[in-house]
């Protein structure tokens, strides 16, 4: 599983506290996921959206790294610096869309590692992809987007070409791709829930529509 895997994800310290610098670096190399999806009318603007929320969050990182060592402590310093602004600015939403971007690529790949499918058409993701859009995105989207999504994944590619995608094109067995999935899952899924928690006990979180 080249593309998930080339570049791994420190674990989840015993404190929660997530590393700025390692997680951007590692969470650099997924949105060429989207480009695996194909339909570039609906999932390009997605994968501009992720890396163009790693770009921001990097800059605030940049500006001062130890200010800003840790994802909590970019919160703490934004909700300080931007008073009744804050959370809707800076690094905070940027990372706020990033994790809902991570919660998709994330519930995508563990209804696959599940083995959830669509019986009658096996190979087809629709399922798995209809799942992640609905947990992940979908109430952050007006009509309009969520009906472009809704369409969309009727274009999506074989399960077997998407893991190959995932594969930079290698020809893998399915069970060997599967358990890289599951790999990756484990690493990412506590760091990605620490995010979500984090968000939520400081009450970071927004609800409007993009």
């Amino acid at each position: 599983m080249a593309l998930l895997l080339e570049h791994e994800f420190k674990p989840l310290p015993a404190d929660k506290q997530i590393e700025t610098l390692p997680f951007l670096e590692a969470v650099a190399h997924l949105p060429p996921f989207f480009d695996c999806l194909g339909t570039p009318i609906v999932y390009s603007p997605v994968k501009a959206d992720l890396t163009g929320n790693i770009r921001k969050i990097r800059a605030v990182y940049d500006s001062n790294p130890a200010k800003f060592k840790t994802l909590q402590n970019i919160l703490e310093v934004e909700k300080e610096l931007h008073g009744s602004a804050w959370p809707k600015t800076g690094a905070t939403l940027a990372l706020m869309w990033l994790k809902r971007g991570l919660k998709f690529i994330l519930v995508l790949l563990q209804s696959i590692s599940d083995g959830e499918r669509d019986e009658e058409h096996p190979n087809l993701i629709r399922v798995n992809a209809m799942k992640a859009y609905e947990i992940a995105l979908k109430k952050y989207h007006g009509w309009m987007l969520q009906k472009l999504f809704t369409g969309s994944v009727y274009a999506l590619p074989y399960k077997s070409d998407l893991l190959k995608a995932l594969e930079k094109g290698k020809e893998v067995k399915e069970e060997e791709s599967i358990e890289k999935i599951h790999q990756f899952l484990t690493r990412v899924t506590p760091i990605l829930d620490a995010i979500y928690e984090m968000y939520t006990k400081m009450n970071a979180e927004l609800s409007y529509k993009a």
